[in-house]
């Protein structure tokens, strides 16, 4: 990685991820969270104030130095225990069912390889437990998917290695997981890039 996506694109996103379109979007996945919390892809930590009060403790795993810099102060406030490890989605060092639930939002996009990181995810969580995501990905319209074809390359290099065009609800069904929800819409936006799928699964 250089110094764009080393320096540029974390600060960058720390500003975007904090719009109010997106904040309603964190509130809806995470509503139902509980327990010791696996959170893939914690960026700067905006999820952190919004976890409900059943959350005991919150394991971040980002490979990103400088979104842990960016993340301090959230942490230092979190009202649990945030321990912060500096790991791709794809190294998960913990045992198989160590977590009683497991959050993504708005990562599942960029890391390199996603299949294998749903594995990890699969692999850690409790039986019974959940992972809760909120995604932008593959439209459900054919001229929009075009589009999104056509971009990715500039999506994929502006914004450290996101893709619009990954189909969220194949990858994770892919992976082994049930969906106990899923919603599908546009979020306020240009139509390539605003398309989420956002629910839970086991």
């Amino acid at each position: 990685m250089g110094f764009y996506d080393d320096q540029i694109v974390p600060r960058f996103l720390n500003f975007a991820m904090g719009m109010s379109m997106i904040v309603e979007e964190r509130k809806k996945c995470l509503a139902e969270v509980r327990g010791t919390v696996l959170e893939v892809g914690f960026g700067s930590g905006h999820n952190l104030s919004y976890y409900p009060k059943g959350v005991e403790k919150v394991v971040a795993i980002d490979p990103s130095e400088v979104g842990a810099k960016l993340a301090r102060l959230r942490i230092e406030k979190a009202p649990f225990p945030v321990e912060y490890l500096p790991l791709k989605g794809e190294e998960i060092p913990t045992p198989d069912g160590s977590f009683d639930s497991v959050v993504s939002t708005f990562t599942l996009c960029t890391i390199p390889d996603v299949t294998a990181a749903l594995r990890q995810i699969r692999r850690v969580l409790k039986p019974g437990g959940r992972f809760f995501f909120v995604e932008h990905g593959r439209s459900n319209e054919p001229r929009i998917q075009q589009w999104q074809d056509r971009l990715n390359w500039i999506q994929h290099a502006l914004c450290g290695g996101c893709n619009v065009n990954r189909d969220i609800e194949r990858l994770i069904g892919g992976a082994g997981f049930e969906f106990v929800s899923l919603d599908k819409y546009y979020a306020k936006g240009p139509k390539y890039s605003t398309y989420l799928y956002r629910g839970s699964a086991r």
